[in-house]
């Protein structure tokens, strides 16, 4: 099956859709063997994932290149992800190059993957089980007429980066996702303490789920959980300062700025923890390391600013 190199507004339309994680599971593509352009017998092979961001930024990247598409089944979930989760892998790869023909389709006996999919397939056992040679192309689909006219894959093309751009276009999709947690927290807060105290929520969330990811290479720190604690910790201070100036005691102005604090910065050091998984520059083993060092110490911080808020609330209300 041919498909084109262009975006149509129905593509466009769906990207929109999966960028802010509405029904995540559906930007399917159907698996199976692609072509672009005029491929021949001689046309370079692509593996891709059954995701329409990832299929349909290599067919964009083929623009003016006659080449095939053998897209696996990976449950609509990108190369990177799905070769961690074992689904864009060996088996189903060896199962594609079967069940698409492509044997029949072309002479050369070599497959180019996407570099991100390498944990995911044993290239030995592709080669023994098909005769068909996987090599991993650049990193970034966008590379890939560079990488066919050198005939390699240079350093820069290996190279992971994570820029201010690919950070940005996650915000979209993790804002959306908090909201089921964070409308009902506001509803409470504001039925609780009033205005304030729904604006500290928001500011948490948000300061998780968007400044976290655009601040993260400014953040100090290496751990994305005390990275996220000393954002939380900043965006408590205006609501301390606004606390100040509102005239309570001394003492019921430190007690609240550090309540604020501790109840804010696990949230957001929580949401930039869950931010390891959009990145690049995490392991899994590190992440699991980071999950048993600061969640404990999150959980800690929320009860004890809990009580100690709700120790200057009474203090305040003259109970003591």
């Amino acid at each position: 099956m041919l498909v084109s190199t262009e975006l149509t507004s129905s593509d466009r339309w769906d990207h929109l859709r999966a960028r802010v994680g509405y029904r995540r599971m559906e930007h399917l593509v159907v698996p199976g063997l692609y072509g672009v352009g005029a491929p021949s017998r001689a046309s370079p092979v692509f593996v891709s994932a059954n995701y329409t961001l990832s299929f349909d930024a290599l067919r964009v990247a083929l623009h003016d290149i006659d080449a095939f598409i053998l897209v696996l089944d990976t449950k609509g979930v990108n190369v990177w992800c799905a070769a961690g989760k074992g689904s864009f892998g060996t088996d189903e790869l060896i199962s594609k190059i079967g069940s698409s023909g492509l044997a029949e389709r072309v002479d050369h006996r070599r497959l180019i993957l996407p570099q991100l999919g390498a944990p995911g397939v044993a290239a030995h056992v592709v080669k023994r089980a098909t005769g068909f040679t996987v090599e991993y192309g650049p990193v970034r689909a966008g590379d890939i007429p560079e990488y066919l006219r050198l005939g390699r894959v240079t350093p820069e093309m290996r190279r992971v980066a994570f820029p201010l751009r690919d950070r940005a276009v996650l915000v979209p999709v993790e804002v959306v996702q908090s909201l089921k947690y964070l409308l009902p927290a506001m509803a409470v807060l504001l039925l609780v303490g009033g205005t304030g105290s729904m604006l500290i929520a928001v500011a948490a969330v948000l300061g998780g789920t968007a400044l976290f990811p655009l601040l993260l290479p400014y953040l100090p720190t290496k751990d994305f959980s005390s990275k996220g604690l000393i954002l939380g910790i900043a965006i408590s201070l205006p609501f301390s300062c606004v606390h100040a100036l509102d005239g309570h005691p001394l003492w019921g102005d430190m007690a609240y700025g550090v309540a604020i604090a501790l109840l804010v910065a696990p949230v957001v050091g929580y949401l930039g923890l869950n931010f390891t998984g959009c990145s690049t520059s995490t392991s899994r083993t590190g992440v699991r390391k980071e999950i048993f060092r600061w969640v404990p110490i999150m959980v800690v911080m929320v009860v004890a600013g809990a009580v100690l808020m709700a120790a200057v609330i009474s203090g305040e209300m003259g109970w003591w």
